[in-house]
């Protein structure tokens, strides 16, 4: 696999996926920095300051930016979560240099002109308004909470209202400087790009990033409450999760097998015996969040509020199943998956960069495909069984609902389910 790491003077790691049978070039800078990083009175802070790289810098205007990279063909955007903040693009072979020049540029230099970050605040708070309005979003949000309390691992990426609304130039520029450092940022492309000009150009446009150090972050401890929100909706969308393994514990792959043997497919237990042999709702899954020190594992449901009760109590007694027994045909159909969506990034550029870039910032190195390929085949029956005896019969989960929910048992009732 022709993946090629440079380490810049200043800290900042250049790495190259060679596919040369691409017209494309899909590349970005991933920052290990984001909403994690903020203190409380900072709370989206991370999200703000992404917005605004792109509307402008001392070199180019915002609508330069668009025109710029949209004259090339090619496109270009950003993210932010909780650990990470990415600024990625995707043009045509020949442009790779063009494209990293616009990031490179919004990266390092937004102008944070006054009159567009009142624009892009209200934009934000728009956004936010429209997250309390999708209650699929609102509950995970809850569901944040419920499980982090005043971590910051608890609190919602884009932040509050009266955060956004009170938020300075200032306080967006400081955020910045103690968090956009060398040591924190990998420069990535994948594609039909040579790896040397990649790095040089890379050492040209961002060699004057100061090195700085890694980021300083509280280890959160998982205290589950019940974070709930009545709305005059037509479903209840409810929100179990439990504490589970980080990205850097060796559980992380069991991990993923039990929560696609849960809930990732349509042959998963939750699939098939709550919706199918039920029908007690249209969407149900299971999910599993890992960050560098804890995880979330857990499930999301939305069924009408007169189910809401049944489809808990099938939904615990599913979960716990999964203590009980697992079968070696549910093991290796979970496995064959993850084995699928690893390779799978092999065939896109875009998901191939992202790939790398997230891999060398949780561990400091590329794997190879067929050592992550071998650390899952690792992963066996009793493997499945014994995490999820630990995440599901032992601890309480924390839970989130929105919706019509005056019907729902109360926490501790829901609780003594699992504890």
């Amino acid at each position: 696999m022709s993946v090629e790491i440079t380490r810049l003077p200043n800290g900042i790691h250049a790495i190259t996926h060679h596919m040369p049978h691409l017209e494309t070039v899909a590349l970005g800078i991933w920052v290990k920095a984001g909403a994690r990083d903020e203190r409380a009175e900072e709370n989206g802070i991370a999200h703000f300051l992404e917005h605004m790289a792109f509307k402008g810098t001392p070199k180019r205007s915002a609508r330069a930016i668009a025109e710029e990279i949209e004259s090339a063909g090619g496109e270009i955007n950003a993210a932010t979560g909780m650990e990470t903040t990415t600024y990625y693009a995707r043009v045509l072979k020949n442009d790779w240099a063009l494209a990293l020049d616009i990031l490179a540029d919004i990266f390092t230099s937004p102008s944070l002109d006054p009159e567009e970050l009142e624009r892009e605040r209200d934009v934000i708070l728009q956004e936010i308004a429209a997250a309390h309005d999708q209650p699929d979003d609102l509950v995970f949000d809850l569901a944040q909470a419920a499980s982090f309390g005043g971590h910051p691992l608890g609190r919602s990426i884009l932040g509050t209202e009266q955060l956004i609304g009170g938020m300075s130039r200032g306080q967006i520029l400081d955020w910045r400087n103690r968090n956009y450092w060398g040591s924190r940022i990998v420069v990535t492309a994948a594609g039909n790009i040579g790896h040397q000009a990649f790095a040089a150009e890379a050492q040209r446009l961002l060699g004057d990033i100061a090195e700085g150090s890694g980021p300083q972050r509280e280890t959160p401890s998982f205290l589950p409450t019940a974070c709930t929100a009545e709305k005059p909706l037509d479903q209840a969308h409810l929100v179990l999760s439990f504490e589970a393994p980080g990205y850097r514990h060796p559980d992380i792959y069991v991990l993923q097998v039990l929560s696609n043997i849960l809930g990732g497919g349509m042959s998963s237990r939750l699939f098939q015996e709550v919706r199918e042999k039920r029908g007690l709702c249209y969407s149900v899954f299971s999910f599993g969040s890992a960050y560098e020190d804890a995880g979330q594992v857990g499930v999301y449901a939305a069924t009408s509020p007169e189910h809401a009760n049944e489809l808990l109590d099938l939904t615990s007694e599913v979960m716990l199943s999964v203590a009980a027994q697992v079968t070696e045909a549910e093991v290796n159909r979970a496995k064959a998956q993850l084995k699928a969506s690893l390779v799978m990034n092999l065939e896109s550029a875009s998901a191939r960069a992202d790939q790398i870039a997230r891999q060398f910032l949780a561990f400091g190195e590329v794997p190879d495909i067929e050592k992550l390929v071998g650390k899952i085949e690792a992963v066996t029956p009793e493997k499945v069984r014994d995490l999820a005896l630990r995440l599901f019969s032992h601890q309480k989960p924390a839970f989130s609902a929105v919706g019509h929910i005056g019907q729902l048992e109360g926490y501790e009732t829901i609780a003594r389910h699992f504890a």
